[in-house]
């Protein structure tokens, strides 16, 4: 199986869908997709909880170990690690490594606000000396809070590559002249979210991209095919689209 990095490669990005629960995973993997990621939000609301509060640390960790089985890579987000003690999210990326995960991912944004970037240069130190194998995708959320200019994303990437990040984040970010901009400035891969309407996944992979996550974007699209469907048969119409059978899905699970 080729590695995780090596899906990384500049305009030819990786399209790294993010699941929230087994199933859809098990499908991409049999569809053959080589990587998937969890979300945050998915997998926060499909036990009742706020977007990566916390008390979804449990259903997070389940999650990743379920998927390791598949063939198909696993990455997991892990918000902003899950405490504020970087030794303590350092043993909880270990325990995923030990599970079979290949990556990461970790985030500066707390509630509505950023992480000093020492304290998140420290906590991506920690990781990498803890697990110098994992694949760390550093996540700065100075366009997703919408808190300051490209410059101020491209001093965070900088910052967090140093501390030892093989990928940085930035959702949010989409303009194209921007994303030239931190493309350039940078010495890691760039990851940028998907943003329907904003920017296609042709035009970030020409801006030089190496990978475009989906996030929350195929979470919340279930949700509402789940609800036309319901609709559908309120209503007298055909259904909003034609799903699996029961037999392609049991035959997806161990």
């Amino acid at each position: 199986m080729t590695s995780f990095a090596a899906l990384h490669v500049p305009g030819r990005p990786l399209l790294l869908p993010n699941v929230w629960e087994f199933g859809f995973a098990a499908a991409l993997a049999d569809a053959g997709h080589p990587a998937v990621g969890t979300t945050s939000l998915g997998v926060s609301a499909a036990a009742g909880l706020a977007d990566g509060a916390p008390e979804s640390r449990a259903a997070t960790v389940a999650l990743a170990k379920s998927l390791a089985p598949l063939d198909i890579l696993v990455s997991v987000d892990l918000a902003d690690g899950f405490s504020t003690d970087p030794a303590e999210a350092a043993d909880l990326v270990a325990e995923l490594a030990d599970a079979g995960v290949v990556g990461v991912n970790l985030e500066d944004g707390r509630a509505d606000t950023l992480a000093p970037i020492v304290v998140q240069a420290a906590l991506l130190a920690k990781v990498r000396e803890r697990v110098p194998d994992m694949f760390l995708n550093a996540r700065t959320d100075t366009h997703w809070l919408g808190t300051g200019p490209v410059a101020d994303a491209i001093t965070r990437a900088r910052a967090y590559a140093d501390a030892g990040a093989d990928c940085v984040f930035v959702p949010g970010l989409h303009d194209a002249a921007d994303v030239t901009e931190l493309v350039e400035a940078v010495e890691v891969p760039v990851n940028l979210l998907y943003l329907p309407g904003k920017a296609t996944f042709s035009e970030l992979a020409s801006l030089g991209v190496a990978r475009v996550s989906l996030g929350s974007t195929p979470y919340r699209v279930a949700l509402s095919a789940a609800l036309a469907t319901v609709d559908s048969v309120r209503e007298e119409t055909e259904l909003p689209m034609n799903p699996p059978s029961y037999g392609d899905i049991t035959a997806l699970l161990p």
